[in-house]
């Protein structure tokens, strides 16, 4: 059996890539639907009828190309959801960022300063201390007192981000 289909391969061959050539529209991709179709072919059982072997050849070819047309268009289609999820987040940051900066811009200085240096900065306790010449104690009270200060400022502003489910809704 693997003769015969060897056989009508070698025979249909540039019929069969001229096909594979208009279904994809490039020469890669058709070169690419030609070998997997002779692999699907070479391992499956052909027509008992020889005069079949063409048509089921064919059939194939167009077989693959529609999985994976479709393969395609479901990877394009979950592509495109990443990216507007991708464009969500970032757009998430973007407010985030700049409500922090807003609400930061409310603070004392000495409470700016101790968040810039610890939250921003990333500098622990004890360098943000030696930074600024005061205790560790200082700092730790300096801080929680500033966050909550920060936060409040952010509820209390004009600014406030939608939950991802709500923001979902109003663009569908």
């Amino acid at each position: 059996m693997r003769i015969i289909v060897e056989h009508a391969l070698r025979q249909n061959w540039e019929r069969l890539f001229s096909y594979a050539l208009r279904l994809s529209g490039n020469r890669d991709g058709a070169a690419d639907l030609l070998q997997s179709c002779a692999t699907k072919a070479l391992a499956a059982s052909p027509p008992e009828d020889a005069e079949r072997i063409r048509a089921w050849l064919f059939a194939i070819l167009r077989n693959i190309w529609i999985d994976e047309h479709r393969r395609g268009a479901v990877n394009a289609a979950a592509a495109e959801e990443a990216l507007e999820d991708e464009q969500w987040r970032r757009d998430d940051r973007m407010i985030a960022v700049i409500t922090v900066r807003q609400a930061l811009e409310r603070l004392d200085q000495p409470y700016r300063e101790i968040v810039e240096l610890v939250d921003l900065a990333g500098f622990r306790y004890g360098e943000a201390a030696d930074i600024l010449g005061v205790p560790v104690g200082t700092v730790m009270s300096r801080l929680s007192r500033a966050r909550l200060l920060l936060l409040n400022a952010i509820e209390g502003g004009s600014v406030r981000p939608f939950a991802a489910r709500q923001r979902k809704r109003a663009s569908d």
